[in-house]
């Protein structure tokens, strides 16, 4: 029997999927690992809390929804309901699955530089670690509205690759790539403390990225 989230996945890859048989589990909202208040002066405690108990689990409620949806559509054979579907499995499912990586990316002990295979990647691919920064942070803040910014991994060709996602589309469902960093540039991810001056949100953010949790994102893809 396919979970919940298997089914997400595939749909969210290819809407045409059919007639799969999913188990009632709930996606649910992850647990932060630190405090809501750790990442500060970079991220203050109020913007996290709200990210995270708000936003985060509204995209965690909406997609258990449109799952009962499916569900519902699939067992009567309703092919119009299940395409319909379609666009609010994605956008809370990229929802879910985005924030999910960026807790993870951001950490009080993190900044710096990342060490190893990763650092090597880097350098091969971007010419420096600071050249990869302003490349990254400077197609971060040009994505018009809302959206993310991200490294990622090309399998086909063994490089890592900077791209940008509108709204909450999934990295790995909409371009291939696997996600190592996302940076959210959402107003809801800085506008309290940041206002609308997104660069210098995206400039402090640098401080608090999990380079151990990148490093693991990129060994595990390799």
């Amino acid at each position: 029997m396919l979970s919940r989230a298997c089914i997400a996945r595939r749909l969210l890859k290819n809407p045409s999927v059919l007639g799969c048989a999913v188990a009632r589990s709930k996606h649910t909202l992850p647990d932060l690992p630190y405090a809501y208040s750790a990442l500060t002066p970079v991220i203050s405690a109020e913007i996290m809390e709200l990210h995270h108990k708000k936003h985060h689990q509204t995209y965690v409620n909406n997609l258990n929804g449109a799952l009962d949806q499916l569900t519902e559509a699939q067992e009567k054979g309703d092919v119009s309901k299940v395409v319909a579907l379609q666009p609010a499995l994605k956008f809370n499912g990229g929802g879910h699955i985005n924030h999910t990586i960026f807790w993870q990316n951001l950490s009080p002990d993190g900044g710096g530089q990342p060490t190893g295979d990763l650092l090597h990647a880097i350098v091969q691919d971007f010419g420096s670690f600071d050249l990869f920064v302003a490349k990254m942070s400077a197609a971060t803040v040009a994505i018009q509205g809302s959206g993310w910014g991200w490294l990622g991994y090309n399998r086909d060709t063994d490089r890592l690759t900077i791209a940008t996602c509108a709204n909450q589309d999934p990295l790995e469902a909409t371009t291939g790539l696997v996600p190592l960093l996302g940076i959210d540039v959402w107003e809801h991810a800085y506008y309290l403390q940041y206002k609308n001056v997104r660069p210098d949100y995206v400039k402090e953010i640098w401080q608090v990225v999990n380079w151990h949790d990148v490093a693991q994102r990129y060994s595990n893809a390799k």
